[in-house]
């Protein structure tokens, strides 16, 4: 089976449900993306690693890991999402220590974020973009089929913890760009990464 190669394309919120995520990956020579359901604290976690101007003051867990790594100089050498089965994305990190592989079974949402703390590639196997992929045209788009499809096919396993996570009432459209950056750095060092997401996510938005 062939690999693909994919990238990140960007995270949004799930309108159906409450406390999770999707994410978007999208196939590198090609048109098709690939929607994943995720918890809450991953996709802080990879939108931090994405936004490099959030600097967390302790390391977050995935942080750890790689520090971890790094001090017994374990690297990630790449992901690969490997197989599908009854909605659930199934992923592997495929590891060396002194010349030596290993393959480590993960959650995809973990995976991918140590893949961006490592700077790994992370691929697919092409049945499964086959199977999963979509073909998205706009963020419009984009946004309604990775919803519509949260509750179909494409799921991660969530934690109890990753869901009923209490939405900000702040309505940040409202606020400038200053105001906005302020409340950014303020979240950070009160290590609220929920609340810093959304902030990103508006930042984002007004670039």
């Amino acid at each position: 089976m062939s690999l693909v190669r994919l990238n990140i394309k960007g995270i949004s919120y799930s309108q159906t449900q409450n406390g999770a995520y999707a994410l978007i990956l999208s196939e590198v020579e090609g048109e098709r993306k690939l929607p994943i359901v995720i918890g809450a604290f991953e996709a802080q976690s990879i939108a931090i690693a994405l936004e490099k101007e959030i600097k967390p003051p302790r390391p977050l867990t995935h942080d750890l890991f790689k520090n971890f790594a790094d001090r017994f100089e374990i690297t990630v050498k790449q992901v690969i999402i490997h197989k599908l089965v009854d909605g659930v994305f199934y992923s592997s990190l495929i590891c060396e220590r002194d010349k030596i592989e290993e393959i480590i079974d993960a959650r995809t949402s973990d995976a991918i974020a140590l893949a961006l703390r490592f700077d790994a590639p992370i691929f697919t196997y092409k049945n499964i973009l086959d199977k999963a992929g979509i073909f998205l045209k706009g963020d419009e788009a984009e946004q309604e089929a990775a919803e519509k499809q949260e509750e179909e096919i494409i799921s991660e396993e969530l934690l109890p913890d990753d869901i009923d996570i209490k939405s900000d009432d702040i309505n940040y459209k409202k606020l400038s760009l200053d105001e906005l950056k302020t409340l950014l750095s303020q979240a950070v060092n009160n290590e609220d990464y929920e609340k810093a997401a959304r902030i990103r996510d508006e930042i984002s938005k007004r670039k």
